[in-house]
């Protein structure tokens, strides 16, 4: 049986941040940014000798349409004892999540046509501003992140991207674009 959680709770919202993470690694994009806007509710159910899986109803905001959200239900299964593998997640998004094809095409011909590959750091910068023109570097340094943070919680843990401290686009001889990222990732200590 699942206990129901407040919603506040430390452990709730670290299983939440998890699952958000992976959302993000998955359907992420330079013109797509999912935050969470609310945790609604959250159960746990302990399983013995697997470990603990949570079971949540989230809703998440478009960071790029703020009026847009859309409904999801996770379930966040973390392994008894194991510090190495990531939690299991399973996610149901209800609702559309708006298409980013035109933008995530304009990104790509932007990035094609520079010059020179482009460079740069510390984004947010230390007013918390993000250049509009880099914007979608900055949404994909929430998908890397949000893998990062999927592939590295645990139920005392709960990540969230800082700041990207510095992006270099790679030289190719292909057709597609590569970035290499330093990103900082805070831990939150459970408050």
């Amino acid at each position: 049986r699942a206990m129901e959680l407040p919603p506040g709770h430390f452990s709730a919202a670290r299983a939440a941040a998890a699952a958000v993470g992976y959302l993000r690694y998955l359907r992420g994009g330079p013109g797509c940014g999912l935050r969470l806007r609310e945790l609604r509710r959250a159960r746990r159910q302990d399983i013995d000798d697997v470990g603990h899986k949570y079971y949540l109803d989230l809703e998440l905001e478009d960071v790029l349409d703020k009026d847009r959200t859309v409904s999801c239900t996770a379930e966040v299964l973390y392994h008894l004892g194991s510090k190495t593998s990531a939690p299991d997640v399973q996610l149901t998004v209800q609702g559309e999540l708006r298409s980013t094809e035109e933008a995530d095409k304009e990104f790509y011909n932007r990035m094609r046509s520079l010059e020179k590959e482009l460079v740069a750091e510390n984004i947010p910068d230390s007013h918390g501003n993000v250049p509009p023109e880099l914007e979608p570097i900055h949404l994909l340094a929430w998908v890397a992140s949000g893998y990062v943070i999927w592939q590295n919680s645990t139920e005392n843990t709960k990540f969230h991207l800082a700041q990207v401290k510095h992006v270099q686009q790679v030289k190719r001889n292909d057709e597609d674009l590569q970035f290499d990222f330093v990103l900082l990732l805070h831990e939150m200590v459970s408050q």
